[in-house]
């Protein structure tokens, strides 16, 4: 178990709740907490008690992205190269969440701004509270982007609305960001804690192995082609048609009852 404080794991009924702990600094991403998300991410990957994810912040804000304060600060600048090579490093976890097959929910209470958006968008749902504010923010900091949110905003609404939000920046509601399809439901502050736990519970207690290749259909659907996806799809159908998940789901309704999945 990592003992980084500034990044939380706690693993109930396989549900793996990750939340960054630098809720001082609004879970401003620096060196410890990336590094631990890292490590995080790439535990839920590989661990087999580990059924779905949950991504949330400490304090009641969700990731207000990189320290900019402390980049401010910094007295000494490291090279062009180790610059690369270290943010390339950090930025893991973004592709981590999105390309895991478990099911990742992010909790978004407060804001979700910069890289913290960005790895917001790396999970497959978000649930937002009422007041939560969305945005890109990198041009008024005069950055491009990292943690992969070109990507995935471009993935999610298209070529042309990704370069709106990128290149203007503006501060979404909640509500807002809902009606864009960037979040999958929004819900009052005090239920946001309630409502994402709920949803992902549900989902660390469905059939694992058949989420899993959903995941990796729709993964698949972004850069290979029409007959490899439907190859794919092929294999993952039949695949998940011999998973005792899929037996019990089977004799669950010719039963008229709830299926009871094991996760296998």
């Amino acid at each position: 178990m990592t003992t980084n404080t500034t990044v939380l794991q706690h693993l109930d009924s396989g549900l793996l709740t990750i939340t960054m702990n630098r809720p001082e600094r609004r879970n401003a991403l620096n060196s410890d907490l990336t590094k631990g998300l890292v490590e995080a991410a790439q535990r839920a990957a590989h661990d087999p008690d580990v059924r779905a994810v949950l991504l949330k912040g400490a304090g009641g804000t969700f990731c207000v992205g990189g320290d900019v304060k402390a980049m401010a600060e910094a007295k000494t600048a490291p090279s062009f190269e180790t610059k690369v090579t270290t943010l390339r490093e950090r930025m893991e976890v973004s592709r981590l969440l999105h390309q895991m097959q478990k099911p990742v929910v992010a909790q978004i209470d407060g804001a979700a701004a910069g890289a913290g958006l960005s790895i917001a968008l790396a999970c497959d749902l978000r649930v937002a509270g009422e007041s939560a504010k969305i945005t890109t923010a990198f041009a008024k900091v005069g950055l491009s982007g990292d943690f992969g949110g070109t990507y995935f905003l471009t993935q999610l609404l298209g070529s042309a609305k990704a370069r709106e939000l990128y290149l203007t920046s503006p501060i979404l509601t909640a509500r807002e960001a809902l009606a864009l399809g960037m979040v999958t439901k929004v819900v009052p502050d005090a239920e946001v804690e309630a409502a994402t736990r709920e949803l992902a519970l549900s989902l660390a207690q469905g059939p694992s192995v058949t989420l899993g290749y959903i995941k990796r259909n729709i993964n698949n659907a972004e850069t290979m082609t029409l007959e490899a996806c439907f190859d794919a799809e092929a294999m993952h159908h039949s695949r998940c048609s011999e998973t005792d998940d899929h037996k019990e789901a089977a004799k669950a309704f010719v039963e008229k009852r709830a299926p009871v999945f094991q996760g296998r």
